[in-house]
């Protein structure tokens, strides 16, 4: 697809350069050193199919983290 072809349709398209590992390894610093944290609902792999039908169902007020420990 075009990416042109979108605006007839009233689309917005956006994008981020968000840095490699240094930058990102920045702003984690800056993060702990300031005390900013994420809040986050965390899912065993058991709940991946619930966490997806919520997200569908914009029923999601963190985001989703799969708990690898989990896995089996």
């Amino acid at each position: 697809m075009a990416p042109f072809s979108l605006t007839g349709y009233r689309v917005a398209l956006a994008g981020s350069n968000i840095g490699g590992m240094k930058e990102t390894q920045e702003m984690l610093d800056y993060c702990a050193d300031h005390g900013i944290v994420s809040d986050v609902e965390v899912v065993s792999v058991s709940r991946i199919g619930e966490a997806y039908e919520r997200v569908l169902k914009s029923d999601v007020k963190y985001r989703f983290v799969i708990d690898m420990a989990t896995l089996g």
